[in-house]
């Protein structure tokens, strides 16, 4: 069973999607291991980071979407399992073991979704609107990932910032999360905005099984003149005073065109220019991913199946 890592940050544009597509990337070209990545944005970037917009049209148009799945997954549909490795899209960019779960424009109709769990709500006298609720976020992703969970060394699910149904449900199924952010002021403040969030996720579900997700690590993406601000030391300052230095990534992705430049290709920069400074930087951060992975899954005594011998 693979581990389901949750990429997140409360505010946009602080690199999540380029930190999911290339630390996914390193992961299978690297390192052999078999990465799906899931697509949770409604602005579709991971998928169109990976295939054309015509590729997308096509899957879309024959229902080999997460849009599809979702829905399915709502109405508890037997054929889940069934469809959702059919919407495994394999290889992505020829690379072995690396997958990709596209996303939808349009993934779920909340109002859809707030009727049927009323429904459900008044025909069971024993459970409130609210259980009911609690019960279906806690379900929706997990089911999705179920069927496929064995044949994967990590998922990887790229999580839309602010706090969804789909963004709480992923942070539900996962074991970590990556913690993209720029020693910015503003995206400190989606760093603690997440971590309260999260306070608020484990509260809301603490009756059954706890909350697993706990932080693999912080990884900061730079940007402009980031080093040279004036905010910049004020800023690490605040992050290494609440956070421990084995929750922050030592890794840092510079200011690279290359990574942006890509994007056009529908290429991951460790693949379109690995001599690049940021496609360099991916590939020291999929080992430090590994590094921490490996520690993290000691602490909390379980088995790992990375070892550091297999890092090397």
């Amino acid at each position: 069973m693979g581990f389901i890592i949750a990429t997140a940050n409360m505010k946009g544009g602080v690199g999540k999607t380029t930190l999911t597509i290339n630390l996914a990337t390193a992961l299978a070209k690297n390192h052999g291991k078999r990465v799906l990545i899931v697509d949770l944005d409604t602005q579709i970037s991971a998928t169109l980071s990976l295939m054309a917009p015509g590729d997308f049209a096509k899957l879309r148009n024959n229902k080999r979407t997460l849009r599809h799945l979702v829905h399915r997954a709502i109405y508890s549909d037997k054929q889940l399992p069934n469809l959702v490795p059919e919407a495994v899209q394999a290889y992505m960019c020829n690379v072995k073991g690396l997958d990709l779960l596209p996303g939808d424009i349009d993934l779920y109709d909340e109002f859809l979704v707030s009727e049927m769990l009323f429904e459900k709500a008044t025909k069971d006298s024993t459970k409130n609107f609210e259980q009911v609720w609690n019960n279906f976020e806690k379900g929706l992703i997990s089911s999705i990932l179920q069927p496929v969970l064995k044949d994967y060394d990590f998922i990887i699910l790229d999580c839309a910032p602010g706090y969804n149904l789909l963004t709480r449900s992923a942070l539900l199924a996962s074991d970590f999360y990556v913690l993209p952010a720029k020693p910015e002021p503003l995206s400190l403040i989606g760093i603690q905005l997440l971590e309260r969030r999260l306070a608020k996720l484990r509260e809301t579900h603490k009756e059954g099984t706890p909350v697993k997700i706990q932080l693999l690590g912080i990884t900061f993406m730079l940007s402009g003149n980031i080093l040279t601000s004036r905010y910049y030391s004020q800023v690490m300052k605040r992050v290494n005073e609440d956070y421990s230095e084995a929750k922050i990534f030592k890794t840092r992705i510079p200011v690279d065109v290359n990574v942006s430049k890509a994007v056009d290709s529908f290429t991951p920069v460790v693949l379109s220019n690995p001599s690049s400074s940021g496609a360099k930087a991916f590939a020291g951060l999929a080992q430090e991913f590994l590094q921490k992975l490996t520690v993290a899954a000691r602490l909390d005594q379980k088995p790992s199946k990375f070892a550091l011998a297999d890092m090397e």
